[in-house]
């Protein structure tokens, strides 16, 4: 199924069809979702000089006027909630169910920011003087968009960049820019010309801006690897960043657990979005005395799982979103036996991008399958016999995003996820999210965090005010 809708990039307050086109493909049966702009790197500067232009004029609006404009772009979402989810399954392949939590997300993040506290802090107010401290806008922020949630990460930048008083270029990804190139349609009348500017590219814009001087930050969501690059280009301005990256997560899951209980839960938040998700649980670390009936509750729960087309009202897990990520997850299977034994799924198959729900277990640390993110539907199941071990096996990966314990002895468990080396630890739930609670990365899962009145403040600088009181 395809769209018949001509998408327009939204550059200056004006609708553009831009002078290239690309084609947007279904990965749930490789044909041609739509043809939507490609930007050339004169449309992107073009892009930047608006949104630099427009951004005194947005610094100097009240608070209020800004508040009320991301209110504004939650309705308009809600409003148009059932035709961005269609266009979300199409190009990104989940489910409706899926995109459906994005359209409801989306809007929950964008209120969330519009009611944000942005008083200053009195540091001091005595006889001598007063001291304040003021966060104050950036500038210009570019806001990279990965393929996996493409619109309910584009809010998630837009609400504190808007609300702190910056001018935002949206980038989505080449892969699916179809839902973004929507939302600007829809607000284009919301906001003033230059404020926000949305940029669809075919993966070359991504570096101009990155080290263009005319944008004061960045804020990326993607591989560990394009972030270092983002870094690097970064470097020569000194740009603000917020690098979310790549993540390993680890789930330890003790021996006092109830398998029949626990298993559909790691079972669901290992294979969300077809495994697609940066803090899903990629890493199952299971007690010796369970390791038997779990990895049979396991691979019971795989095998019995409905892939297919996201349109489908029964289908459970989408395809991998693109050709690129497929023939990585197919290269990761390829290598499985050699270091474990595939106990459900392991197959590929199209037309689409359809991998089986894979679980491998009898296997260890020191090869690709555990030690490399794996961005797909493939997740290796260790034993351990010692929690210690166990923590100091999950900690050793270079990756720090998120990581979780089930038992059913909460104390125990809050004193052990406290030990992991990750941005946030969870105890009997995975990937647990909301947007008054920051996230981000330790190691080389990230830089900043967002979300939350921290997330908020990595859209500002610090200014302090201090003003001499007259002698009395």
């Amino acid at each position: 199924m395809s769209t018949s809708h001509a998408f327009h990039a939204l550059i200056d307050g004006e609708l553009i069809t831009g002078t290239r086109q690309m084609a947007v493909i279904n990965p749930s049966n490789e044909e041609v979702v739509a043809y939507c702009p490609r930007a050339t790197p004169e449309e992107a500067e073009r892009a930047i000089r608006a949104a630099r232009e427009a951004w005194p004029a947005w610094r100097d609006t009240p608070l209020e006027r800004r508040r009320q404009v991301l209110l504004a772009i939650a309705d308009r979402i809600e409003a148009n909630a059932e035709e961005l989810e269609h266009l979300i399954t199409l190009e990104q392949g989940k489910p409706l169910a899926g995109s459906k939590v994005e359209t409801f997300q989306a809007p929950a993040i964008l209120r969330y920011f519009a009611n944000a506290d942005l008083s200053p802090r009195i540091l001091q107010d005595d006889a001598q003087q007063r001291a304040e401290l003021h966060r104050r806008p950036l500038g210009v922020v570019a806001a990279i968009v990965p393929w996996n949630f493409p619109l309910v990460m584009a809010c998630y930048k837009l609400g504190p960049a808007l609300l702190t008083g910056n001018t935002c270029l949206v980038k989505p990804s080449p892969t699916t820019p179809l839902a973004t190139l929507r939302l600007g349609e829809l607000i284009a009348d919301l906001v003033p010309a230059g404020v926000v500017n949305v940029v669809p590219d075919g993966g070359d814009i991504g570096p101009l801006l990155a080290g263009h001087p005319a944008i004061d930050k960045i804020s990326f969501t993607g591989s560990t690897a394009s972030g270092r690059a983002v870094m690097r280009s970064a470097a020569d301005s000194l740009k603000r960043l917020t690098l979310e990256l790549g993540g390993n997560d680890a789930a330890i899951v003790l021996d006092d657990v109830d398998v029949a209980a626990v298993a559909p839960q790691l079972f669901g938040l290992a294979f969300v979005n077809s495994g697609q998700v940066c803090m899903s649980i990629k890493r199952l670390y299971i007690h010796s005395a369970i390791y038997e009936p779990m990895c049979d509750a396991l691979a019971e729960l795989a095998r019995s799982a409905k892939v297919g087309d996201g349109l489908d009202p029964t289908t459970q897990f989408g395809p991998v979103q693109n050709r690129r990520q497929f023939e990585a997850v197919k290269r990761t299977l390829e290598l499985a036996p050699q270091y474990g034994r595939i106990i459900a799924g392991g197959r590929t198959y199209g037309p689409g991008y359809y991998v089986e729900p894979t679980l491998i277990r009898d296997i260890e640390e020191g090869n690709p399958v555990v030690d490399e993110e794996i961005f797909g539907p493939v997740r290796s199941l260790l034993r351990f016999d010692d929690v210690e071990d166990a923590i100091r096996r999950a900690n050793r990966s270079p990756y720090g995003l998120g990581g979780s314990v089930w038992t059913r002895d909460v104390e125990r468990g809050e004193r052990i996820a406290s030990r992991l080396e990750t941005g946030s630890a969870w105890v009997n739930q995975h990937f647990a999210m909301a947007p008054h609670i920051p996230f981000g990365g330790h190691k080389q899962s990230g830089i900043g965090v967002e979300f939350a009145e921290a997330g908020l403040n990595e859209y500002t600088a610090i200014q302090s005010v201090v003003v001499a009181k007259p002698a009395p």
